[in-house]
């Protein structure tokens, strides 16, 4: 069921966000590669339920959100085109404390979001306390190392993406018209450097988002604009149904960074021959 709700806290309407990437074969976003795995069906993705937070980040922090702002949210379950979520966003004095559920109550993400970088973050407590994989534990991902890194990635979201985003966003802001990148759309830029991050993992594979933190430097982030990305591997760990890999993108212009993008990625173990044996 739904966690009780303070007084103070702001909960929004229900949304239906769509499974964009359907046609997807092979990927968890195609039913039948999904149901095979054990889930409902294809998952929407993750980074499409950022969107829904965003209206009241910017009620809260003014639009500087889109400039120095971050969004940290960890997925507690997946869900399906066009399931109902509503989201709610609780004050706090350091941090705002998001949460996301269906309409049967059941928790689909927590998270915080903050006007500036922000140390404790839902994204790096969780970080601290996993452990790392042990020697030996990893198949899918076990050529893969912390520090393993990428540079020079070139990366940028086209103006009819954004166009085709914005006909079937959950919150429609009047900041995407002028140009400005919704959350979903930034992971999706950063999602362009995942074949390179991913060189030396085995495939085939399937794999799905644990947890995504957008962290605004000296933006916006806009559409239409070539940026340079650079990446680097922060952890490798396991549980008993996914390998997982931390790792960071950059996003630079002239330069200077201008905003981050954190990923906890699980690969899922039943996807890979390497499992077939258990």
């Amino acid at each position: 069921m739904s966690e009780a709700v303070s007084p103070e806290t702001w909960v929004g309407p229900f949304r239906t966000p769509r499974n964009m990437a359907a046609e997807a074969r092979g990927s968890i976003h195609d039913d039948a590669t999904a149901t095979r795995l054990g889930f409902r069906g294809g998952t929407v993705a993750g980074s499409i339920h950022l969107d829904q937070f965003v209206p009241r980040l910017v009620e809260n922090f003014g639009p500087q959100w889109f400039e120095t702002g971050g969004l940290s949210v960890y997925f507690t379950q997946a869900t399906v085109d066009r399931e109902e979520v509503q989201c709610a966003v609780e004050p706090g004095a350091d941090r705002l404390r998001l949460s996301m559920h269906n309409h049967d109550g059941a928790l689909i993400c927590q998270g915080t979001a903050s006007a500036q970088p922000d140390a404790g973050s839902e994204l790096a407590r969780r970080f601290e306390t996993q452990t790392p994989a042990a020697a030996g534990a990893l198949r899918i991902l076990a050529a893969m190392q912390v520090g393993d890194e990428n540079h020079d990635l070139a990366v940028s979201v086209a103006p009819e993406t954004l166009a085709r985003s914005l006909g079937v966003i959950t919150e429609a802001l009047s900041a995407y018209e002028t140009g400005i990148l919704p959350p979903s759309l930034v992971i999706h830029m950063a999602h362009m450097t995942r074949e390179a991050v991913m060189a030396k993992s085995t495939r085939p594979q399937v794999a799905l988002y644990g947890a995504l933190e957008v962290q605004n430097l000296a933006g916006p982030l806009r559409v239409g604009v070539d940026y340079q990305a650079r990446t680097r591997v922060l952890k490798l760990s396991e549980s008993p149904k996914t390998e997982n890999v931390w790792y960071e993108v950059i996003f630079t212009e002239a330069g200077h960074d201008i905003a981050r993008v954190l990923y906890f990625l699980r690969v899922l173990k039943g996807s890979s021959p390497l499992w077939a044996q258990g």
